[in-house]
């Protein structure tokens, strides 16, 4: 079975998560209106939904918006459970929690969320455990956390236990997807923020790489957040990063 460019395009476009790091409904809607034919899903973290409330993943699901709740839970396992099942009765498409808060922890936002979801006869949402942030540094993760490994095989190990969990996957930076899809399989969603187009600055995070590099790796989405949003034409910036993504794709299939 063949796959043209132009559905090879639509595919890529799901696979774009734009981040609403903004502190306004108004603002979040004047990006989803602008970018509903760019991109696959917004990201909704903690600066939005605590300015706003929960009900902007409803706001911006009436607007046809798959929602991504990034609110990073870590807490003990009957809490995250309980918040867990709240992401299914909010039908969100993915949430995630601190892979560091253990198994026990994981397991039971797993279990719980399928759970509520069976009840609700609805789509369960993803389950995804953060393993350590894009903006960490390796120099960080060693002097002011204490850990002596690299930061990539921490990530390895997070996301191993992460799956034994029955999450759905990891988000991570694009410099552990390989080692990542090498040990966990290719059905093990890999979530990559830290993408940073060439023509874009870094901004404040330290392990970046390029969309088109990101997805020849194995990302399963992308998490684009102010390359998109801060861009003078941000339709325009969307629709970059999925050609160079498509591009990537391509290429791999030839």
């Amino acid at each position: 079975m063949t796959t043209s460019k132009e559905a090879l395009r639509e595919q890529m476009k799901e696979r774009l998560i734009v981040a609403l790091d903004v502190a306004s409904r108004r603002e979040a809607f004047y990006f989803v209106r602008l970018l509903q034919e760019e991109a696959g899903a917004y990201k909704i973290g903690m600066q939005l939904y605590n300015s706003e409330g929960p009900d902007m993943v409803e706001y911006i699901q009436l607007y046809g918006g798959k929602v991504f709740v990034d609110l990073k839970f870590h807490d003990i396992p009957n809490t995250v459970a309980q918040t867990s099942r709240v992401m299914a009765r909010r039908q969100a498409f993915m949430y995630t929690m601190h892979a560091g808060g253990g198994s026990k922890m994981l397991k039971a936002s797993a279990e719980a969320v399928a759970d509520e979801a069976a009840k609700l006869a609805i789509e369960k949402p993803l389950a995804l455990g953060v393993t350590v942030l894009t903006s960490i540094s390796q120099q960080e993760f060693h002097d002011e956390l204490g850990l002596t490994v690299s930061i990539g095989e921490h990530v390895l190990h997070l996301a191993q236990m992460a799956k034994r969990s029955g999450l759905d996957g990891v988000v991570c930076s694009p410099h552990e997807i390989k080692a990542i899809r090498e040990v966990c399989g290719e059905d093990f969603l890999i979530v990559t923020p830290g993408v940073r187009p060439a023509w874009a600055g870094s901004d404040d995070q330290q392990r970046i790489m390029t969309p088109g590099e990101a997805i020849r790796m194995g990302a399963s989405y992308l998490v684009v957040g102010r390359p998109i949003t801060k861009a003078e034409d941000p339709a325009a910036a969307a629709r970059r990063i999925v050609d160079e993504m498509t591009e990537a794709a391509w290429e791999s299939l030839k």
